[in-house]
């Protein structure tokens, strides 16, 4: 496979963060049956385009060289689709049985290297606003105080979001979460900038990224940035029948 184009404003502009990065592509999407039984979720269509699609055409945008990808449930299907994509290049890690998101990037710690880099959930699309927010969190990320960078959107339950939230979030963008009751104000958006030594001390194969957010909002270390583009939460069949219906009406996503 062929290398992305690195852009003007991508990767060597910020070498202090890795031009590799992953996509978590492996689960079985049990809410969104029917629609995942002879599909995986990552390649069901928003706009017309592969979830899975999106994601992989941030990254490209951003200069992102190489990108990871995890699947276990129809993997075949996440295989035989890479096919189509010539222009970045990527390394397909198997699962079985699934490792969950934390064990997934504990799989491929090797590949990683020792710069922080971009873990993306291939099932939740986002559009960007004036700038992307992938080149925003480039531009955000300060590696004096920062082990973990999170996108976040305030929490919309019209938008398939829990409206309990994720985060709250101090004045200088920490994160926080354990011993802040619900309703919290932030929802993640399953996009990241993560040091990979984060990892280095988990002894579990098979683990939530939750135990790494835990480490980092101990230590302080956990940031947010608040997305200013638009974003919607596929989790169910009609979540994804309406987030198509508001861009075929030129809505959008608030």
């Amino acid at each position: 496979m062929q290398d992305s184009h690195v852009t003007a404003e991508g990767w060597p502009a910020f070498p202090a963060l890795s031009d590799t990065a992953m996509i978590l592509a492996a689960g079985f999407g049990k809410r969104m049956m029917p629609l995942t039984a002879h599909q995986p979720k990552p390649l069901l269509k928003i706009a017309g385009r592969a979830m899975l699609d999106i994601a992989l055409d941030h990254l490209k945008a951003a200069g992102i060289k190489k990108v990871i990808i995890n699947a276990h449930h129809l993997a075949d299907h996440i295989a035989k689709h890479l096919e189509t994509r010539k222009d970045i290049s990527f390394f397909l890690s198997y699962e079985d049985p699934v490792l969950e998101t934390g064990g997934a990037v504990k799989k491929v710690r090797a590949l990683l290297g020792e710069r922080p880099f971009f873990l993306l959930s291939g099932d939740l699309p986002w559009f960007d606003g004036n700038e992307p927010a992938l080149i925003r969190m480039a531009k955000a990320w300060d590696g004096q105080k920062m082990d973990q960078l999170l996108l976040v959107a305030p929490a919309r339950e019209d938008r398939g979001f829990s409206a309990q939230g994720d985060f709250n979030m101090t004045e200088d963008g920490r994160l926080q979460r354990h011993g802040q009751n619900p309703p919290r104000p932030y929802t993640f958006l399953s996009v990241q900038l993560v040091c990979p030594a984060l990892y280095d001390d988990v002894t579990q194969t098979i683990f939530s990224n939750n135990l790494i957010f835990d480490k980092t909002e101990q230590t302080t270390r956990l940031f947010g940035l608040v997305h200013d583009g638009t974003c919607f939460h596929i989790g169910t069949p009609p979540d994804l029948e309406k987030a198509n219906a508001l861009i075929d009406r030129e809505q959008g996503w608030a």
